[in-house]
């Protein structure tokens, strides 16, 4: 590391000392950095982190932000969570069966997401049917016959 000092005068008599580091970066040292870099972002992309005190909306939200990043193993595991957490809550646990099939379709593995679907679906073949959320119904139906279209 290199300091560089730099005085700067200005027009009302002030003056400042700045010091200025310059790194210089050896190939020792690019390789360390990238060593880890890595590490850190393989550590953090194997589990989610998941606490007691975490509420159904902030589970959803990280496995939400996990889903954007293209992270779907772990946005499978908040979903997992909130369906082992949320046994009481149909609505909840329509939406956890829902994004974890869709995470299978994302993933290309079609007959798993195709099953979720039909899991999803069955939960509306019950006269209560009219008080759960709809749009994972119509949703989990358009995924299913985008994957037959795909096979057939």
């Amino acid at each position: 590391m290199v300091n560089y000092h730099v005085t700067v005068d200005s027009n009302a008599g002030y003056s400042y000392t700045m010091i200025m580091k310059k790194f210089v970066f050896t190939t020792g040292t690019l390789l360390c950095a990238a060593v880890v870099i890595v590490s850190l972002f393989s550590a953090c992309a194997t589990s989610a982190v998941i606490t007691e005190d975490m509420t159904s909306a902030e589970i959803i939200q990280r496995a939400q932000e996990a889903m954007d990043r293209n992270r779907y193993n772990i946005a499978v595991q908040y979903y997992q969570a909130l369906y082992e957490r949320n046994q009481n809550s149909i609505d909840l646990l329509i939406t956890a069966e829902y994004h974890i099939a869709f995470i299978h379709y994302k993933q290309k593995k079609y007959e798993l997401a195709r099953e979720g679907m039909n899991d999803v679906i069955s939960y509306y073949d019950n006269p209560d049917a009219v008080f759960l959320p709809q749009h994972f119904k119509r949703l989990a139906q358009i995924v299913i016959a985008t994957i037959e279209e795909k096979h057939s």
